[in-house]
């Protein structure tokens, strides 16, 4: 595969940009969102969110912004800060929902569909590091 951008490379890198900017958008969302306007629809999640400590937090904001600022440095080009980045929100990912589903009640509240979303986005992040290190790989 040649490292010059092609088709491929630009859709793959513009679906990694609006994954990335939703997952942003969800976390500025959540993170500012009024817990009673939360547990009115949902209050099992609403009381996950108001327990997640700081360093959880510090966590998702890794996951969402290491993964959009690996998707801005696939779009330009730059293999070593896409891999950093993406492999850095990777870890977040982990962190973050390693904490919501191992050590909170969640998965005995809503059953194993809770994971199936988190499931996805891991497996996105991994796709996106992978997809980075295969772009530094052939541009060497």
């Amino acid at each position: 595969m040649s490292p010059q951008p092609n088709r491929r490379h630009r859709a793959i890198t513009i679906a990694f940009l609006a994954w990335n900017a939703l997952g942003v958008a969800a976390f500025a969302m959540q993170s500012t969102a009024d817990p009673a306007t939360l547990a009115a629809g949902d209050p099992v999640t609403a009381r996950i969110w108001a327990a997640m400590p700081v360093w959880a937090w510090g966590a998702y904001a890794l996951a969402t912004l290491g993964g959009l600022t690996g998707a801005v440095a696939l779009a330009l080009g730059r293999g070593r800060l896409a891999l950093a980045a993406s492999a850095a929100g990777v870890l977040g990912v982990l962190v973050q929902f390693g904490w919501s589903l191992l050590a909170t009640d969640l998965l005995a509240a809503k059953g194993m569909g809770a994971a199936v979303f988190p499931a996805i986005i891991l497996t996105l992040a991994v796709a996106q590091t992978w997809y980075a290190a295969h772009r530094l790989r052939a541009a060497s």
